[in-house]
């Protein structure tokens, strides 16, 4: 799933440089959707790895 969020992310940037509204607050969307996804993974993530020692 981390391949896929650089990938919006790219796809923001490109469309942020082309000036292309719609498609860059979409593709931003999901990055930022992706990312907190990611960081609430990561937390859950280390709290199970330090119960489990």
């Amino acid at each position: 799933m981390l391949s896929w969020s650089i990938t919006f992310l790219v796809i923001a940037i490109i469309a942020a440089v082309l000036g292309f509204g719609g498609i860059a607050g979409v593709a931003a969307g999901i990055a930022k959707m992706l990312f907190g996804l990611f960081l609430i993974l990561f937390v859950i993530s280390l709290l199970f790895g330090r119960r489990a020692v």
